[in-house]
Protein backbone atom coordinates (compact mmCIF):
# COMPACT_ATOMS: atom_id res chain seq x y z
CA UNK A 1 0.00 0.00 0.00
CA UNK A 2 2.86 2.50 1.25
CA UNK A 3 4.57 1.65 -2.63
CA UNK A 4 1.77 2.63 -4.26
CA UNK A 5 1.25 5.92 -2.65
CA UNK A 6 4.60 6.77 -3.27
CA UNK A 7 4.57 5.77 -6.52
CA UNK A 8 1.37 7.65 -7.37
CA UNK A 9 3.07 11.11 -5.51
CA UNK A 10 6.03 10.50 -7.75
CA UNK A 11 4.13 10.40 -11.00
CA UNK A 12 2.02 13.55 -9.57
CA UNK A 13 4.85 15.22 -8.83
CA UNK A 14 6.76 15.08 -12.24
CA UNK A 15 3.75 16.36 -13.79
CA UNK A 16 3.76 19.22 -11.68
CA UNK A 17 7.15 20.02 -12.33
CA UNK A 18 6.35 19.49 -15.98
CA UNK A 19 3.46 21.90 -15.48
CA UNK A 20 6.03 24.36 -13.92
CA UNK A 21 8.10 24.28 -16.77
CA UNK A 22 5.52 24.40 -18.95
CA UNK A 23 4.23 27.65 -17.25
CA UNK A 24 7.54 29.48 -16.89
CA UNK A 25 8.27 28.75 -21.08
CA UNK A 26 5.32 30.43 -21.26
CA UNK A 27 6.11 33.53 -19.20
CA UNK A 28 9.08 33.36 -20.87
CA UNK A 29 7.39 33.98 -24.21
CA UNK A 30 5.52 36.64 -22.74
CA UNK A 31 8.48 38.81 -22.01
CA UNK A 32 9.70 38.33 -25.11
CA UNK A 33 6.49 39.18 -27.18
CA UNK A 34 6.12 42.36 -24.62
CA UNK A 35 9.39 43.63 -24.53
CA UNK A 36 11.26 42.53 -28.22
CA UNK A 37 8.71 41.71 -30.63
CA UNK A 38 5.69 43.64 -29.42
CA UNK A 39 7.26 47.24 -30.62
CA UNK A 40 8.55 45.94 -33.64
CA UNK A 41 4.65 44.52 -34.74
CA UNK A 42 2.95 47.53 -33.26
CA UNK A 43 5.70 49.99 -35.62
CA UNK A 44 5.28 48.06 -38.58
CA UNK A 45 1.50 48.14 -37.74
CA UNK A 46 1.38 51.46 -37.73
CA UNK A 47 3.81 52.21 -40.53
CA UNK A 48 1.05 50.40 -42.18
CA UNK A 49 -1.97 52.35 -40.91
CA UNK A 50 0.23 55.85 -41.57
CA UNK A 51 0.76 54.65 -45.38
CA UNK A 52 -2.86 54.31 -45.72
CA UNK A 53 -3.42 57.32 -44.48
CA UNK A 54 -1.29 58.88 -46.69
CA UNK A 55 -2.82 57.57 -49.92
CA UNK A 56 -6.64 57.64 -48.76
CA UNK A 57 -7.08 60.76 -46.90
CA UNK A 58 -9.83 60.76 -44.33
CA UNK A 59 -12.27 63.61 -45.17
CA UNK A 60 -13.39 66.09 -42.33
CA UNK A 61 -16.71 66.97 -44.52
CA UNK A 62 -20.50 64.81 -44.03
CA UNK A 63 -19.13 62.09 -46.43
CA UNK A 64 -22.49 60.52 -46.83
CA UNK A 65 -23.92 63.79 -48.57
CA UNK A 66 -21.23 63.77 -51.04
CA UNK A 67 -20.62 62.14 -54.18
CA UNK A 68 -17.34 60.69 -55.14
CA UNK A 69 -15.67 61.85 -58.38
CA UNK A 70 -15.39 59.82 -61.68
CA UNK A 71 -12.37 58.85 -61.81
CA UNK A 72 -12.70 57.83 -65.38
CA UNK A 73 -10.96 59.91 -67.98
CA UNK A 74 -12.83 62.30 -70.87
CA UNK A 75 -12.03 61.04 -73.94
CA UNK A 76 -9.52 63.40 -76.33
CA UNK A 77 -12.28 65.09 -78.60
CA UNK A 78 -10.81 63.58 -81.75
CA UNK A 79 -12.24 60.15 -79.94
CA UNK A 80 -15.20 61.47 -78.62
CA UNK A 81 -16.29 62.96 -81.46
CA UNK A 82 -16.96 58.76 -83.15
CA UNK A 83 -19.37 58.28 -79.48
CA UNK A 84 -22.71 57.51 -80.11
CA UNK A 85 -23.95 59.18 -76.94
CA UNK A 86 -27.74 57.31 -76.24
CA UNK A 87 -27.70 58.56 -72.52
CA UNK A 88 -31.64 60.35 -71.86
CA UNK A 89 -33.00 59.13 -75.39
CA UNK A 90 -35.15 56.60 -74.07
CA UNK A 91 -37.47 57.19 -71.45
CA UNK A 92 -39.92 55.04 -69.00
CA UNK A 93 -43.64 55.91 -68.64
CA UNK A 94 -44.02 56.01 -65.09
CA UNK A 95 -47.94 55.31 -65.35
CA UNK A 96 -47.92 52.64 -67.97
CA UNK A 97 -43.85 51.61 -67.77
CA UNK A 98 -43.85 51.96 -71.72
CA UNK A 99 -40.11 52.25 -73.12
CA UNK A 100 -40.64 55.50 -74.96
CA UNK A 101 -38.14 57.64 -76.91
CA UNK A 102 -37.77 61.02 -75.65
CA UNK A 103 -38.14 62.75 -79.05
CA UNK A 104 -41.74 61.23 -79.42
CA UNK A 105 -42.72 61.94 -76.03
CA UNK A 106 -41.35 65.66 -76.47
CA UNK A 107 -43.49 66.24 -79.78
CA UNK A 108 -46.67 64.67 -78.07
CA UNK A 109 -46.47 67.62 -75.80
CA UNK A 110 -44.88 65.56 -72.78
CA UNK A 111 -47.94 62.84 -72.98
CA UNK A 112 -47.56 59.16 -73.04
CA UNK A 113 -49.00 57.91 -76.37
CA UNK A 114 -49.87 54.62 -75.04
CA UNK A 115 -51.95 55.54 -71.75
CA UNK A 116 -52.29 59.73 -72.09
CA UNK A 117 -50.79 60.19 -69.02
CA UNK A 118 -49.30 64.56 -68.92
CA UNK A 119 -46.41 65.17 -67.46
CA UNK A 120 -45.07 68.25 -66.45
CA UNK A 121 -43.91 70.95 -68.97
CA UNK A 122 -41.94 74.63 -68.43
CA UNK A 123 -43.84 77.49 -67.74
CA UNK A 124 -42.30 78.83 -71.29
CA UNK A 125 -43.29 75.67 -72.98
CA UNK A 126 -46.89 76.43 -71.66
CA UNK A 127 -46.67 79.50 -72.92
CA UNK A 128 -46.02 78.54 -76.66
CA UNK A 129 -48.44 75.73 -76.64
CA UNK A 130 -51.36 78.41 -75.53
CA UNK A 131 -50.50 81.60 -77.29
CA UNK A 132 -49.91 82.53 -81.16
CA UNK A 133 -46.24 83.36 -82.49
CA UNK A 134 -45.68 86.60 -82.00
CA UNK A 135 -46.21 87.03 -77.72
CA UNK A 136 -44.54 88.96 -75.88
CA UNK A 137 -43.10 88.81 -72.04
CA UNK A 138 -44.06 90.70 -69.36
CA UNK A 139 -42.35 92.12 -66.13
CA UNK A 140 -39.53 89.52 -66.85
CA UNK A 141 -37.11 91.91 -64.56
CA UNK A 142 -38.72 91.21 -60.90
CA UNK A 143 -36.37 89.79 -58.65
CA UNK A 144 -37.24 89.18 -54.81
CA UNK A 145 -35.72 91.47 -52.53
CA UNK A 146 -35.85 88.67 -49.54
CA UNK A 147 -37.70 90.83 -46.92
CA UNK A 148 -36.73 88.62 -43.98
CA UNK A 149 -33.41 87.53 -44.68
CA UNK A 150 -34.49 84.18 -44.13
CA UNK A 151 -32.36 81.23 -43.88
CA UNK A 152 -32.52 76.99 -43.37
CA UNK A 153 -30.00 74.80 -44.47
CA UNK A 154 -28.88 77.82 -46.85
CA UNK A 155 -29.75 81.34 -47.00
CA UNK A 156 -33.07 82.43 -49.26
CA UNK A 157 -30.84 84.57 -51.66
CA UNK A 158 -28.40 81.77 -52.38
CA UNK A 159 -31.33 79.62 -52.96
CA UNK A 160 -32.95 81.91 -55.16
CA UNK A 161 -29.73 82.43 -57.58
CA UNK A 162 -29.43 78.91 -57.95
CA UNK A 163 -32.73 78.82 -58.90
CA UNK A 164 -31.99 81.40 -61.33
CA UNK A 165 -29.52 79.83 -63.06
CA UNK A 166 -31.41 76.63 -63.16
CA UNK A 167 -34.22 77.56 -64.80
CA UNK A 168 -33.08 80.74 -66.52
CA UNK A 169 -36.05 82.93 -65.07
CA UNK A 170 -36.17 85.66 -62.29
CA UNK A 171 -38.81 83.64 -60.46
CA UNK A 172 -41.18 81.47 -60.75
CA UNK A 173 -43.82 82.75 -63.08
CA UNK A 174 -43.98 83.97 -66.49
CA UNK A 175 -46.54 86.84 -68.13
CA UNK A 176 -46.91 87.49 -71.68
CA UNK A 177 -49.06 89.25 -73.31
CA UNK A 178 -50.62 87.81 -77.12
CA UNK A 179 -53.40 86.37 -78.91
CA UNK A 180 -54.91 83.29 -79.13
CA UNK A 181 -56.55 82.14 -82.41
CA UNK A 182 -56.63 85.85 -82.79
CA UNK A 183 -57.83 86.82 -79.25
CA UNK A 184 -55.62 89.04 -77.42
CA UNK A 185 -55.11 87.76 -73.88
CA UNK A 186 -53.05 88.29 -71.33
CA UNK A 187 -51.10 84.92 -70.12
CA UNK A 188 -49.34 84.10 -67.22
CA UNK A 189 -48.09 79.99 -66.35
CA UNK A 190 -45.93 79.07 -63.32
CA UNK A 191 -42.76 77.18 -63.15
CA UNK A 192 -42.92 74.34 -60.69
CA UNK A 193 -38.88 74.31 -61.00
CA UNK A 194 -38.44 77.14 -59.08
CA UNK A 195 -38.71 76.11 -55.51
CA UNK A 196 -41.58 74.13 -55.88
CA UNK A 197 -43.83 76.76 -58.00
CA UNK A 198 -44.48 78.74 -54.68
CA UNK A 199 -46.08 81.75 -54.85
CA UNK A 200 -44.24 84.89 -53.45
CA UNK A 201 -43.73 87.92 -53.63
CA UNK A 202 -42.55 88.91 -57.50
CA UNK A 203 -45.06 85.94 -58.57
CA UNK A 204 -47.87 87.73 -56.48
CA UNK A 205 -46.71 90.78 -58.45
CA UNK A 206 -46.59 89.33 -61.82
CA UNK A 207 -50.18 88.30 -61.62
CA UNK A 208 -51.66 91.54 -60.36
CA UNK A 209 -49.84 93.99 -62.95
CA UNK A 210 -51.27 90.89 -65.76
CA UNK A 211 -54.63 91.36 -64.08
CA UNK A 212 -54.35 95.39 -64.22
CA UNK A 213 -53.40 95.13 -68.14
CA UNK A 214 -56.59 92.82 -68.48
CA UNK A 215 -58.31 95.41 -67.17
CA UNK A 216 -57.17 98.77 -69.14
CA UNK A 217 -57.32 96.85 -72.67
CA UNK A 218 -60.38 94.86 -71.68
CA UNK A 219 -58.79 91.64 -72.74
CA UNK A 220 -59.10 88.48 -71.17
CA UNK A 221 -57.08 86.98 -68.46
CA UNK A 222 -55.80 83.37 -68.27
CA UNK A 223 -53.75 81.89 -65.81
CA UNK A 224 -51.81 78.58 -65.89
CA UNK A 225 -51.20 77.37 -62.21
CA UNK A 226 -48.52 74.76 -61.17
CA UNK A 227 -47.76 75.31 -57.58
CA UNK A 228 -47.41 73.99 -53.56
CA UNK A 229 -48.80 77.09 -52.49
CA UNK A 230 -47.21 79.95 -50.57
CA UNK A 231 -43.80 80.27 -50.14
CA UNK A 232 -42.47 79.78 -46.96
CA UNK A 233 -39.01 81.62 -47.55
CA UNK A 234 -40.90 84.98 -47.66
CA UNK A 235 -43.33 84.38 -44.58
CA UNK A 236 -46.47 86.85 -43.93
CA UNK A 237 -45.44 88.84 -47.40
CA UNK A 238 -46.24 85.56 -49.39
CA UNK A 239 -49.72 84.81 -47.72
CA UNK A 240 -50.39 88.84 -48.41
CA UNK A 241 -50.20 88.02 -52.31
CA UNK A 242 -53.44 85.73 -51.95
CA UNK A 243 -55.75 88.88 -50.85
CA UNK A 244 -54.08 91.34 -53.86
CA UNK A 245 -54.68 88.53 -56.35
CA UNK A 246 -57.81 87.47 -55.57
CA UNK A 247 -58.68 91.81 -54.87
CA UNK A 248 -57.47 91.99 -58.66
CA UNK A 249 -59.52 89.14 -59.95
CA UNK A 250 -63.23 90.68 -58.05
CA UNK A 251 -62.10 94.18 -60.07
CA UNK A 252 -61.89 92.24 -63.20
CA UNK A 253 -65.70 90.61 -62.52
CA UNK A 254 -66.78 93.88 -61.98
CA UNK A 255 -66.04 94.50 -65.89
CA UNK A 256 -67.40 91.52 -66.83
CA UNK A 257 -63.95 90.97 -68.22
CA UNK A 258 -64.00 86.64 -68.80
CA UNK A 259 -60.98 85.26 -65.93
CA UNK A 260 -60.12 81.50 -67.16
CA UNK A 261 -57.64 79.15 -64.65
CA UNK A 262 -55.68 76.39 -66.05
CA UNK A 263 -55.29 74.08 -62.64
CA UNK A 264 -52.22 71.18 -63.74
CA UNK A 265 -50.37 69.01 -61.77
CA UNK A 266 -49.77 69.53 -58.69
CA UNK A 267 -51.81 73.08 -57.83
CA UNK A 268 -51.91 72.41 -54.13
CA UNK A 269 -52.03 75.21 -50.85
CA UNK A 270 -52.35 78.67 -51.42
CA UNK A 271 -52.67 78.85 -54.59
CA UNK A 272 -55.67 76.51 -54.88
CA UNK A 273 -57.19 78.59 -51.87
CA UNK A 274 -56.99 81.83 -53.50
CA UNK A 275 -56.86 82.45 -57.77
CA UNK A 276 -56.68 78.97 -58.54
CA UNK A 277 -59.93 78.11 -57.72
CA UNK A 278 -61.81 82.27 -58.65
CA UNK A 279 -61.60 81.60 -62.63
CA UNK A 280 -65.06 82.30 -64.50
CA UNK A 281 -64.05 78.89 -66.00
CA UNK A 282 -62.31 76.31 -64.10
CA UNK A 283 -60.57 74.17 -66.33
CA UNK A 284 -58.03 70.73 -64.65
CA UNK A 285 -55.47 68.51 -66.93
CA UNK A 286 -55.92 64.34 -66.98
CA UNK A 287 -54.93 63.31 -63.48
CA UNK A 288 -53.80 66.33 -62.03
CA UNK A 289 -53.42 66.87 -58.48
CA UNK A 290 -55.54 69.56 -56.93
CA UNK A 291 -56.45 70.55 -53.34
CA UNK A 292 -55.31 72.30 -50.33
CA UNK A 293 -53.39 69.34 -48.19
CA UNK A 294 -52.03 66.59 -49.48
CA UNK A 295 -53.95 63.61 -49.34
CA UNK A 296 -51.86 61.96 -46.43
CA UNK A 297 -52.05 64.87 -44.15
CA UNK A 298 -55.40 64.33 -44.36
CA UNK A 299 -56.22 60.65 -43.92
CA UNK A 300 -53.72 61.27 -40.61
CA UNK A 301 -56.29 64.14 -39.40
CA UNK A 302 -59.76 62.14 -40.40
CA UNK A 303 -58.11 58.96 -39.73
CA UNK A 304 -60.32 57.52 -42.46
CA UNK A 305 -59.37 56.20 -45.74
CA UNK A 306 -59.92 58.20 -48.76
CA UNK A 307 -61.82 57.30 -51.99
CA UNK A 308 -59.78 55.93 -54.73
CA UNK A 309 -58.56 58.93 -57.32
CA UNK A 310 -59.20 61.73 -54.56
CA UNK A 311 -57.82 64.94 -55.40
CA UNK A 312 -57.67 64.23 -59.03
CA UNK A 313 -58.61 66.37 -61.59
CA UNK A 314 -62.09 63.47 -62.19
CA UNK A 315 -62.84 63.55 -58.85
CA UNK A 316 -63.21 67.12 -58.71
CA UNK A 317 -65.03 67.10 -62.07
CA UNK A 318 -67.26 65.22 -60.77
CA UNK A 319 -68.29 66.58 -57.49
CA UNK A 320 -68.14 70.53 -58.91
CA UNK A 321 -65.12 72.06 -58.24
CA UNK A 322 -64.13 71.77 -61.90
CA UNK A 323 -66.04 73.16 -65.03
CA UNK A 324 -64.49 70.61 -67.37
CA UNK A 325 -61.40 68.71 -67.76
CA UNK A 326 -59.57 69.03 -71.04
CA UNK A 327 -56.51 67.31 -72.86
CA UNK A 328 -53.11 69.02 -73.52
CA UNK A 329 -53.37 68.69 -77.07
CA UNK A 330 -57.31 70.57 -76.94
CA UNK A 331 -56.71 72.92 -74.53
CA UNK A 332 -55.47 75.54 -76.87
CA UNK A 333 -58.74 75.35 -78.80
CA UNK A 334 -61.30 74.56 -75.86
CA UNK A 335 -59.87 78.15 -73.99
CA UNK A 336 -60.23 79.75 -77.72
CA UNK A 337 -63.65 79.01 -77.76
CA UNK A 338 -64.79 79.62 -74.36
CA UNK A 339 -63.54 83.12 -74.45
CA UNK A 340 -65.36 83.95 -77.62
CA UNK A 341 -68.37 82.25 -76.08
CA UNK A 342 -67.56 84.59 -72.65
CA UNK A 343 -67.14 87.89 -74.82
CA UNK A 344 -70.24 86.93 -77.27
CA UNK A 345 -68.24 87.12 -79.98
CA UNK A 346 -68.97 84.99 -83.31
CA UNK A 347 -66.69 82.33 -84.32
CA UNK A 348 -64.02 83.31 -86.78
CA UNK A 349 -65.38 82.01 -90.73
CA UNK A 350 -62.77 80.09 -92.50
CA UNK A 351 -61.18 81.86 -95.49
CA UNK A 352 -63.13 81.34 -98.60
CA UNK A 353 -60.74 78.79 -101.03
CA UNK A 354 -59.44 80.70 -104.02
CA UNK A 355 -61.68 79.74 -107.25
CA UNK A 356 -59.63 79.27 -110.32
CA UNK A 357 -60.83 81.94 -113.13
CA UNK A 358 -62.58 80.52 -116.13
CA UNK A 359 -60.74 83.49 -118.26
CA UNK A 360 -57.79 82.07 -117.09
CA UNK A 361 -55.29 80.12 -119.90
CA UNK A 362 -55.40 76.28 -118.00
CA UNK A 363 -51.65 75.31 -117.76
CA UNK A 364 -50.30 71.82 -118.10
Amino acid sequence: MRVETAACANVVGIAVLRLMDSCRAVNRCRRWLHYTAGPLIRAGYNGRCATRRQRRPRSTNMSWFSRPKSKVKPLPEAQSERVVRTEGLWFKCEECNEILWKKVLEENLSVCPKCGHHYQVSARRRIELLLDEGWQERDAGLVSNDPLHFSDSKTYKSRLRNMQEKTGIRDAAICASGKMHGQPVELCAMELQFIGGSMGSVVGEKLARAAERALAGGHPLVVVSASGGARMQEGMVSLMQLAKISSMLAMLDDARIPFISILTNPTTGGVTASFAMLGDLNIGEPKALIGFAGPRVIEQTIRQKLPEGFQRAEFLLEHGFLDAVVTRHDMKRYVARSLRRLLNKPAPTPAPAATPDPAAPATA
